[in-house]
């Protein structure tokens, strides 16, 4: 009797594990799908407020009006940042990436002072380019303004394509991940719908039949959700080691967003799968338990 004891626990312990692995693998998933969105926002963000805008000043414009013009600059709400280029610092750069004294050669230094302008990731659209090109030439500091347009054409459009496949990608993936679990839960109270039958003959109510399998779901969506934290933590670890220096994964707002989501949703699943899997066999006929 108690070795028949024993195997109907390790079943109970198997189906419970299994069910817990199931649940945390489409979780991962789904939280891996968040972290790309949110990241690829950020992303698209950094790549968007790092195309400039070049305020070529005037020759004899003095410093102290190059320092109004880049103060009105910095209190405009499309503008993120400026930096202010000086002649020399303009050659200097410039020598750099040519690798020769060009001012040597030239006998005198033909680049002019500047403004680099960076803006906010949600004005850095061509529209808003335009705008702030006819804006800026208007100042009486401005000998020129020059910006790549054909560069922030195709960023724009790209970030959109791309935003958009990934926001597909991640509906399909939500869709799948909410029918796996549910299918998963249905089958784990599929293999206890006698049980609930028998609860029912010796009479008990429906909420006493239902409490057990319902603390039980949300028990393992919880574990799963916990569980799929920490594989996306690793996951991150991993990421981190091989893109040192270049992108940073740990930025704690967009992680947790996606471990309340994974939470939330770990549980939500769970406990409505769970309460229409048991409704389903409390309003089912005994003849049909067979099928």
């Amino acid at each position: 009797m108690q070795g028949k004891d024993n195997t109907i626990q390790r079943r109970l312990t198997a189906s419970y594990l299994t069910s817990v692995v199931s649940i945390t693998l489409v979780l991962f998933l789904l939280g891996l799908a968040g972290m790309l969105v949110l990241n690829a926002k950020k992303l698209s963000d950094y790549v968007r407020e790092n195309i400039g805008i070049s305020v070529y000043l005037n020759d004899d414009v003095r410093e102290v009006d190059v320092f109004s013009l880049q103060k009105t600059l910095d209190a405009m709400k499309s503008v993120k940042e400026t930096r202010y280029i000086t002649r020399e610092k303009a050659a200097e750069d410039f020598k750099k990436e040519l690798g020769e004294d060009f001012v040597e050669f030239l006998g005198e230094n033909p680049l002019p002072s500047s403004i680099d302008v960076k803006l906010m990731a949600p004005y850095a659209n061509p529209d808003s380019f335009a705008v702030l090109e006819k804006e800026f030439r208007a100042y009486p500091q401005v000998a020129d303004v020059a910006y790549q347009k054909d560069l922030v054409y195709a960023v724009n459009l790209n970030i959109r394509k791309i935003s958009l496949a990934i926001l597909g990608f991640s509906i399909l993936l939500f869709l799948i991940a909410v029918t796996l679990i549910a299918n998963t839960i249905r089958l784990t109270v599929y293999s206890k719908r006698f049980i609930i039958r028998t609860m029912q003959l010796v009479g008990a109510h429906n909420h006493v039949i239902r409490r057990p399998f319902l603390i039980k779901g949300v028990t393992q969506g919880i574990v799963a959700a916990f569980i799929a934290m920490f594989l996306i933590l690793a996951v991150i670890f991993m990421a981190e080691k091989q893109l040192e220096g270049l992108y940073s994964f740990y930025d704690f707002q967009i992680l947790g967003i996606v471990f309340a989501s994974i939470l939330v949703i770990g549980l939500l699943i769970a406990w409505i799968s769970t309460l229409l899997s048991v409704n389903k066999y409390l309003n089912m006929k005994t003849d049909n338990l067979y099928t």
